[in-house]
């Protein structure tokens, strides 16, 4: 075995540590920047569901009666489509649960 086969998986794994060492801060303080934005916008969250509403029957309108404008659908589409409803819906019927989820 070659020196080279031996030092390469080490300095691989001394690369992965370096960079997450280097970024783990950064993800500590974008955690609580966002824990703090979602404290200021609680007070706007039936609007922004509202909105988040409006757009996915905008969004169903689009993919299912306006076939003028996208003569072909594609199955990506009504997947991504549908797995943004059922998120959505989610979110909506089950938010403390959502937030259990997330936090671990």
């Amino acid at each position: 075995m070659r020196v080279a086969e031996r030092v390469t998986p080490v300095a691989a794994v001394i690369a992965a540590l370096s960079t997450l060492a280097c970024c783990l801060p950064f993800a500590f303080v974008g955690a609580l920047g966002l824990a703090g934005a979602s404290v200021k916008l609680q007070s706007a969250r039936p609007w922004l569901l509202l909105s988040t509403g409006m757009l996915l029957v905008v969004g169903f309108v689009q993919l299912y009666f306006r076939r003028n404008q996208c003569k072909k659908r594609s199955p990506v589409s009504i997947a991504l489509f549908w797995s943004a409803a059922v998120i959505v819906l989610l979110v909506i019927l089950f938010p403390q649960l959502l937030a259990s989820l997330i936090a671990g």
